[in-house]
């Protein structure tokens, strides 16, 4: 332990939830199984809503573990939709992160604490320019599947062309080497959407991504074989793990702990583990299109109606930010379901009573209910979404995806549908739900000392002395 303290490793994540989460996860276990030295860093906005979100943030922050060094993104009030172009928010954010990380990095030396390697998460590309800037070296942290990392790889080495041939085909079907087919609707949505330089959105991202792998070809070029963490267990994405010869694809997924899965969302004050405790085993629908994702009152009433159907109790998360006056508010103190601004994830999809996640597929989500054994039913939205909702339905076998109509919008029988399918007794429900067990405990092997993440990750580290 005490010749790795030698190493110190930053690690940056950009300022959304489900990038801070899965990197904070990381840098802690980091620190905790290795005993080398660790900073984080995020965008101050975000650091700020990490520390006033959290009940014991002295304890959470202050523990000797971890030092926490926030930089300035030039937006230190965060990204502000309704008064600001995110293609220039991201113009913004890499030129003042790129020279605010870079002097982090250069105080830290000074303080004879110097940094041997950086830790990055997606849309941060310019932090290879400082790690080159101070002559040291650089990872990535890939926070999504190692399915969609290897259909980034090979839409950008070949298979743009016909992707983009067939945009307008959903049920297309794609075969990238060693993965299962997967149709134009499976894909990231990033890439299957027209980019034009007036589209302020999806093409920043699109050509981040573009960017990201130009980056990782130039260490081939360099020959040096790239390495890349990813978040995800080598049980569950065997064949896509080794699909990507040319990068070393280090599968170092964590076990999401209970009470870390709040930052940036102040938990609701309802007692809903409480609520949870008056259940019975298996019986709760859980609802929650994560952090990002906006749920139309279409969807919401469409999502209601299908839940009474359903006759089963539910607990639904609708944010703060994405309630209007009535529908879904007026629930709240019903005896059958209650309505949350935001929970403790984690500690609800461990809940015995919690027999379904119906979610929007994020990988945060995904990963937290394949380790919690919960199977789901898929409504994806976007990004990765798509994918992981495919692997949920058709590799792993613990959920089923539903169908939307013209509009995008999840009709309230085709809810009841896949909830009796999931939740029911029938042959197939059975089916789901020991699938869901079987991943599960994949992933505790994993998890534990000597486990494929515990001894991946030691590797990587190892690699540094």
């Amino acid at each position: 332990m005490a010749a790795k303290a030698r190493h110190h490793y930053l690690f940056v994540a950009y300022p959304l939830q489900s990038h801070i989460n899965p990197t904070h996860n990381l840098a802690k276990q980091l620190a905790s199984s290795t005993g080398a030295a660790v900073t984080f860093s995020t965008a101050v906005s975000a650091h700020r809503r990490m520390v006033s979100s959290v009940p014991n943030a002295d304890q959470e922050f202050n523990n000797g573990l971890i030092t926490y060094l926030p930089f300035s993104d030039g937006n230190d009030e965060g990204f502000k939709p309704d008064s600001m172009d995110f293609k220039d928010f991201l113009s913004d954010f890499q030129k003042n992160g790129q020279r605010n990380v870079s002097t982090i990095v250069g105080d830290l030396a000074a303080a004879g604490r110097p940094v041997t390697c950086i830790v990055y998460s997606l849309l941060l590309n310019w932090v290879v320019d400082v790690a080159e800037e101070h002559g040291i070296p650089s990872v990535l942290y890939w926070i999504q599947p190692a399915t969609v990392f290897a259909i980034y790889y090979y839409y950008f080495h070949g298979f743009e062309s016909i992707v983009r041939a067939h945009a307008d085909e959903p049920s297309f079907t794609v075969s990238f080497p060693e993965l299962q087919p997967l149709q134009i609707r499976d894909l990231p949505s990033f890439l299957n959407v027209p980019v034009t330089d007036t589209d302020s959105f999806n093409a920043p991202i699109h050509n981040s991504f573009k960017e990201l792998f130009k980056i990782l070809d130039r260490g081939q070029e360099d020959k040096v074989k790239p390495r890349v963490l990813v978040n995800t267990f080598e049980a569950w994405e065997t064949e896509a793990l080794a699909s990507v010869t040319e990068i070393d694809i280090i599968p170092v997924g964590q076990w999401p702990k209970e009470s870390n899965t709040s930052y940036l969302f102040k938990e609701d004050e309802k007692k809903y583990m409480e609520w949870l405790d008056t259940k019975e085993e298996g019986s709760v629908v859980y609802i929650s299109f994560g952090s990002l994702s906006v749920m139309k009152k279409e969807q919401k009433e469409e999502m209601l109606k299908g839940l009474k159907e359903s006759k089963r109790p539910f607990l639904w998360v609708v944010r703060k930010d994405n309630r209007e006056e009535g529908g879904v508010i007026e629930i709240e103190e019903r005896e059958d379901g209650m309505v949350v601004e935001w929970c403790d994830q984690v500690r609800v999809l461990a809940h015995r009573a919690v027999g379904c996640f119906v979610t929007h597929c994020g990988w945060n989500s995904t990963l937290e209910s394949l380790v919690c054994g919960v199977p789901m039913v898929a409504v994806p939205q976007w990004s990765d979404q798509c994918t992981n909702a495919k692997l949920v339905e058709s590799l792993w076998g613990c959920g089923v995806r539903c169908e939307v109509d013209g509009d995008g919008v999840l009709q309230g029988e085709e809810l009841v549908r896949c909830l009796e399918l999931v939740m029911g007794e029938g042959e197939k429900g059975v089916e789901i739900r020991n699938k869901a067990k079987v991943w599960r405990d994949k992933a505790l092997e994993a998890v534990a000392e000597g486990g494929s993440s515990d001894v991946n990750l030691k590797a990587f580290v190892d690699k540094f002395l």
